[in-house]
């Protein structure tokens, strides 16, 4: 078994699912008392958040890839980064590497094409759902995009930060996430990312009209198939 490394934090409660799917997916693939070989470097949100604010990207960047550094020299064989947001700093990680970095966005793309979807809806922060970092590694794949208007990525993005990457789960924020689903089904998805780590904490795919494409789910399980990998 392959000893993957990650990077987390950003949210730690989403980090924590990261933990826990790792380590019920080798148990459920080899049994008994089987646990995934697992490296973590989690930050504090709160500094990282603060540069996302200021747009001090490249800073963010150099604080994540010291801890890809740190990683790989720790033994990880290969690197997740535990957020979509900040894959905008992805190529910073990878430059600093030697190791394998499995990119949230092309697992993401892979299982899409899988299941043969090509109009598909995303909900993320702002950033993710607004810059071209994630949205261009997707269109990239010949997949089309759609994103809700601007005044429900505004409230997607607060339920984002203020609710679910502090742990609240709230009722009425997942009535305006299912009607933001809906809304892209109506401009003809026929499917949904969840392009932001924490946001399975709060949509299930039996609440949902439109089939959902977790990207928690996808990067965890793209990352079990490598560690399992000879």
């Amino acid at each position: 078994m392959k000893t993957v490394g990650l990077i987390g934090g950003m949210s730690w409660e989403s980090t924590a699912l990261y933990y826990q799917l790792f380590n019920q997916g080798i148990r459920e693939r080899l049994g008994g008392l089987h646990s995934a070989r697992i490296l973590l470097a989690s930050v504090d949100f709160h500094e990282i958040e603060a540069m996302q604010q200021q747009g001090l990207w490249e800073e963010a960047g150099i604080v994540l890839a010291d801890l890809g550094r740190r990683l790989e020299q720790a033994g990880a064989d290969f690197l997740l980064l535990c957020t979509n947001t900040m894959h905008k700093v992805a190529p910073q990680i990878e430059s600093a590497l030697s190791i394998p970095f499995l990119h949230l966005a092309d697992a993401t793309a892979q299982v899409v094409e899988e299941r043969r979807y090509q109009r598909v809806g995303l909900l993320g922060t702002s950033f993710t759902m607004e810059e071209e970092f994630y949205c261009g590694r997707l269109t990239a794949k010949a997949l089309d995009v759609l994103v809700p208007g601007q005044s429900r990525r505004q409230e997607v993005n607060r339920i984002i930060f203020e609710e679910l990457c502090c742990g609240q789960v709230v009722e009425e924020s997942r009535k305006t996430y299912l009607q933001a689903i809906d809304d892209l089904a109506a401009q003809g998805a026929q499917a949904v990312i969840l392009g932001c780590t924490e946001i399975g904490m709060l949509v299930k795919s039996e609440q949902s009209s439109l089939p959902l494409v977790d990207t928690t789910l996808v990067h965890v399980e793209a990352g079990i198939e490598l560690m399992l990998s000879s």
